[in-house]
């Protein structure tokens, strides 16, 4: 039996990365007007980014289409896949996961496996990555599930938007109702639950934010028993990503299973809609390398 990974492009996956790793990516579809990109496709991080700053109408975006899929299971099957496990954003925020489960019973000759991620950018990618890495090594649906669904339980996730209004505008935070009214003077910081963007707090300044965040995540290590790889992300901020790492990496973070690995990770066109350029993130969870 042979075991296929698919994820979406709000994995943010290096394109080589993907490759080297046999992973599939769809892209997901940006709006600006009557002009739809794919993303990463047809425009670049960059680009959106420039666009969101000087045009007055505020992009949007499509989610993938069964036809979309369809296409990439029909590659796989001529590939001689028999099996793909189909790992995308979470489904709080959208509602592909629905739409491609009641797809895929009309799916013939190839079984499809829809897996939530519960999140996005680099939380998405790891489960991408080890579910590749398994399926690498031979490892099959009934094995590769399980471990997705462990990694998925022990991944954690705070970030902080520089303008909540684009999350506001776009519908994708659960519990703004606390925030309205006082936006400019606010740097909420927010996370995944259940899938969903949700609030948790708030600070008057960027600085106090991150504080906040290490906070939390500082003491979230001395809880685990586990190898912990963490990923710094940004949309289209990279003075602030190497603001967060110099900080963070300097301190020799641990658990009780060894040292915290940092890496960089980006948020581009797909989820930059609802949160806007400039918004810092980190997002924390056993280490998929060391997990199989």
């Amino acid at each position: 039996m042979k075991t296929a990974v698919i994820t979406d492009s709000a994995s943010y996956l290096d394109p080589e990365v993907a490759k080297a790793a046999g992973i599939y990516v769809v892209p997901i579809t940006v709006i600006f007007g009557t002009q739809t990109y794919l993303e990463n496709v047809d425009i670049t991080s960059e680009q959106f980014y420039q666009r969101m700053r000087e045009e007055k109408m505020m992009p949007s975006t499509a989610q993938v289409t069964m036809m979309q899929m369809q296409e990439v299971f029909d590659q796989l099957i001529a590939e001689g896949y028999d099996e793909v496990i189909s790992i995308h954003l979470s489904s709080g925020i959208t509602t592909f996961l629905q739409n491609l489960t009641a797809y895929v019973p009309t799916v013939k000759e190839i079984k499809v496996y829809p897996f939530d991620s519960q999140m996005a950018s680099a939380g998405e990618a790891w489960l991408a990555l080890v579910a590749a890495k398994m399926a690498k090594a031979g490892k099959h649906a009934a094995e590769i599930l399980p471990v997705l669904e462990r990694l998925r339980a022990t991944t954690h996730v705070y970030f902080v938007v520089d303008d909540l209004s684009h999350l506001l505008r776009t519908g994708r935070i659960t519990n703004s109702s606390a925030f309205v009214g006082n936006l400019l003077r606010i740097k909420p910081i927010l996370t995944f639950e259940d899938g969903k963007i949700v609030a948790l707090t708030k600070e008057r300044t960027a600085r106090r934010a991150f504080q906040r965040v290490k906070q939390d995540f500082v003491a979230t290590l001395s809880q685990e028993n586990y190898p912990v790889r963490a990923a710094i992300i940004d949309g289209n901020n990279p003075a602030g990503s190497a603001e967060w790492m110099s900080d963070l990496a300097s301190d020799n973070l641990t658990t009780t299973a060894g040292d915290v690995q940092f890496e960089i990770a980006h948020i581009g066109p797909s989820i930059g809609v609802h949160t806007g350029e400039k918004v810092m993130g980190l997002v924390w969870a056993e280490d998929w390398q060391r997990l199989v």
